[in-house]
């Protein structure tokens, strides 16, 4: 007989649960060792302290109190386990997951698998961790890692990878998002690939009450693979092949055969070839291998000429309208005769409306192709044909139409299958959305690198030549000209690495309203007389975690671009607010778990955004200004240090009606104020003292970084690649008390010259410099204690942060300090 599948568990309360307590093995055995030794004890005190009393009424008592203690602290010890380390009751969220028909898994800050609903048991056949979905597959295996990492990040996360069940492979798509408002558990779901869903689909009709139903009616079906390999099959056609001693068949090709006279035969378990008509429907997408499938309906047939005479049985239509995807047939002129009722409803048919032709479902410049794949696969040309079509009744909407031949004289010649893929259309487009805006942010953080280490030079020379000339001078104008010039390209760089999410934050617990509060004036003076400005707080708003400076461009660039999009004037309102979990669930924002926030919401009064280019008004360089008055870069670069701080930013618009700009910001709990700074790590001296060992490629950031700490006093050694200041430090072996370092460069880069040099002197105290983000380097980077100064920088500011790291270097080997140690 043919196996069940093992992806298909017949029952779903024979999976084991995965939050039964306790979780370990051996943890039931340890707790009743400590009842056991709790009772001992008991025992043993009692005996004791009835022989040292000569009471031996107070000894029992005293050994029930003892006992008493044992039984409260293991029934409590029992509670924790159940609800969790964090309070959790997994009981209870098991049963809100099993509520749920899609499969469902909680993850722990580890990876570790803390929960999960019966369906993730049967998707899973069984409960690995989400991270083993993939198996062996290294490639799948680093994308759920990547998308684990953007859910903490971003707040959501997708994937398609390949799963591997029941010696099978099957397409799976994963998303990703927190479980709780600490991102420390992720909740996992997992959803099939449209063919998988279908092959599922059919597996469940045909083992279940369905199929028995249709096997009563004379109906054999059978679904196989592109090779014929059965997959699943009704009771009808299970009786018909067995009976006999011998090997039982799994694939079509021993059980059917075509005759000289065309008919086709199928092998009994009896040991006789019957006659049957066999109708083929592709399921699925057939251009897929390995995810492909057929269904076969196979009908009895009294002879071959009554086979090719007798029409299709009048009850086939009633048969076919119970599968799970939308069919339809039509005869050899193109002409409908059967369609089920979903295949009516993703079409749009409605009742006694007069459909003749699959062209007539289409739009006008999708007939001729869809008359041409049926006039094909009438005439046996093709096998199967996938066309994405537009229906009439939902043109903005493509669906998948499959047409393919229906072997068998005398019946219908084509089939037709409507699958309804919006689902796979739209994570088609976020797919390529988040594709081309990891190239283009690739891309621009590899330019920025280049572009900061020639701004470094430019500035830093511009600061030494300022140096030499006062206010007044004929030259200082001109330098300080070329100096401002260079720092609006700096900006406009920390812009390329803003939209890609890849610039350096300096992230701290703000009020939004104080930063709005702050800018108001400014605002005002941009805004211009034509524009009204309205600023409205909310009450008792929560902190949250942003670099103000940052906030403060978001802000500003939202307000100009409304300013921009009201040229005769009107109003803009900038309101801050709070938003709770149930507020943002019933919000209902794509992406955005519900949460506690705090919002900043920018309201202009202006001409609005046509609907098909508010989709787009975040991507880079992508701008509706005339020539020159505009880059493309502004709400890219706003969308980018939303994203980066945590946050979620959404565009409301009406044509004619003006914008609503809403940016969401996880709350934070307030925190006590910072002690002040331990005396001796700011301020001091201007002129320094030390010698400082600087490890730098491009020749030209090393002599300006030279000359500038030269001027303050330190003695500098250079070197232009990591092995070169491994030799330098070989040489002096009292050391040095700095070293700054590039982070990239050629023959051995900064981290690992840095991991070598703390070999030899442990204690040593460490800029890096680099053109890239500080937290994307700070991700690959495994040194600790190391101090980041981001390009491109001042004098000022090169001079500023090696004095503070040396001083506090001091500072940690004083005496006293030792002492303290």
């Amino acid at each position: 007989m043919i196996s069940t599948d093992s992806r298909f568990p017949a029952s779903t309360e024979d999976l084991p649960d995965p939050i039964e307590w306790p979780r370990l093995p051996g943890a039931q055995r340890h707790m009743a060792m400590v009842i056991a030794g709790a009772v001992l004890l008991g025992l043993v005190s009692t005996v004791l302290v009835g022989w040292a009393m000569d009471s031996w009424e107070i000894a029992s008592l005293y050994g029930a109190m003892i006992l008493a203690s044992a039984v409260v602290a293991y029934f409590s010890a029992l509670g924790r386990a159940r609800r969790g380390a964090d309070g959790i009751d997994w009981t209870m969220m098991r049963t809100a997951l099993d509520s749920r028909s899609d499969a469902l898994a909680i993850t722990d800050a580890e990876g570790k698998l803390v929960c999960a609903n019966a369906a993730y048991g049967t998707r899973c056949d069984g409960y690995p961790s989400p991270f083993d979905l993939a198996g062996e597959d290294e490639a799948s295996r680093g994308r759920l890692a990547n998308i684990a990492e953007q859910a903490r990040r971003d707040g959501n996360g997708f994937a398609e990878i390949e799963q591997t069940v029941g010696g099978a492979r099957r397409k799976l798509r994963v998303s990703v998002r927190p479980a709780d408002t600490a991102r420390s558990y992720l909740l996992w779901t997992l959803r099939r690939g449209t063919a998988e869903k279908a092959m599922d689909d059919t597996v469940a009709l045909l083992e279940g009450p369905a199929g028995i139903w249709l096997g009563s009616a004379g109906l054999m079906i059978v679904m196989a693979d592109p090779s014929g390999e059965i997959i699943a099959a009704n009771g009808a056609f299970k009786n018909a092949i067995t009976g006999t001693a011998g090997r039982v068949p799994t694939n079509l090709v021993d059980i059917l055969e075509a005759g000289e006279d065309g008919a086709r035969r199928m092998k009994t378990g009896g040991g006789a070839n019957i006659p049957v008509r066999l109708i083929e429907l592709p399921l699925g997408n057939q251009k897929e291998a390995g995810t492909s499938a057929y269904v076969f309906l196979i009908l009895r047939e009294g002879s071959a000429a009554a086979e090719a005479v007798t029409p299709v049985p009048d009850s086939l239509p009633a048969l076919l309208s119970v599968l799970p995807i939308g069919l339809a047939l039509a005869d050899r002129d193109g002409r409908f005769t059967f369609m089920n009722e979903s295949f009516a409803a993703i079409a749009g048919v409605e009742e006694g409306s007069e459909l003749r032709y699959p062209s007539d479902l289409v739009v006008d410049e999708d007939k001729t192709m869809v008359s041409d794949a049926v006039r094909r696969a009438a005439a046996s040309i093709e096998r199967a044909r996938d066309l994405r079509v537009r229906l009439k009744h939902k043109p903005e909407e493509p669906v998948a139409l499959t047409v393919g031949k229906a072997p068998g004289a005398g019946g219908p010649a084509v089939v037709l299958s409507l699958k309804d893929n919006q689902e796979q259309l739209k994570l088609e487009k976020q797919i390529a959305q988040a594709t081309k805006m990891q190239a283009v942010g690739q891309l621009a953080g590899g330019v920025a690198h280049d572009f900061n280490n020639i701004l470094t030079a430019v500035i830093g020379y511009c600061d030494l030549m300022l140096l030499r000339h006062t206010p007044g001078d004929s030259d200082f104008d001109d330098i300080n000209q070329i100096r401002q010039n260079a720092n609006r390209a700096a900006n406009l760089v920390r812009q390329l690495l803003a939209f890609s999410r890849q610039q350096t934050l300096r992230p701290q617990l703000i009020h939004v309203s104080d930063i709005v509060g702050e800018l108001s004036h400014l605002l005002k003076r941009l805004l211009g007389e034509t524009v009204t400005l309205t600023v409205k707080h909310g009450r008792s708003l929560a902190p949250v975690r942003a670099d103000p400076g940052q906030m403060e461009q978001v802000i500003v660039n939202l307000a100009v671009n409304a300013r921009d999009a009201m040229p005769e004037g009107g109003e803009l309102t900038i309101s801050t607010f709070a938003v709770s979990a149930r507020e943002a669930k019933k919000l209902d924002r794509e992406g955005m778990p519900s949460g506690e926030y705090v919002a900043i919401a920018v309201k202009d009064t202006g001409t609005g955004i046509s609907p098909e280019i508010l989709g787009k008004i975040f991507e880079p360089f992508f701008t509706t200004k005339e020539v020159g008055r505009g880059t493309g870069l502004g709400l890219s670069t706003v969308y980018g240090i939303v994203k980066q701080s945590g946050g979620y930013i959404f565009a409301d618009s009406v044509v004619a009606g003006g914008t609503t700009f809403t940016i969401y910001l996880p709350a934070q709990e307030a925190l006590p104020e910072a002690t002040t700074a331990t005396a001796g790590e700011d301020g001091g001296d201007p002129w320094g003292q030390g010698k400082i060992l600087l490890v730098e490629d491009e020749a030209m950031v090393r002599a300006v970084a030279e000359r500038a700490l030269t001027r303050k006093g330190y003695e500098v050694l250079t070197a232009g690649h990591g092995e070169e200041a491994l030799e330098i430090l070989e040489r002096m072996p009292e050391g040095v008390d700095l070293l700054i370092s590039d982070v990239v460069m050629p023959t051995m880069d900064g981290p690992t010259l840095v991991q070598h040099a703390r070999k030899t002197f442990p204690d040593l105290k460490i800029i890096f410099m680099s053109g890239y983000a500080e937290e994307q380097l700070r991700k690959s980077i495994d040194v600790p204690d190391v101090a980041f100064l981001a390009k491109p920088f001042s004098v000022q500011e090169l001079s500023d942060k090696v004095r503070h790291e040396i001083a506090r270097g001091k500072v940690r080997t004083t005496p006293e300090a030792t002492a303290a140690k």
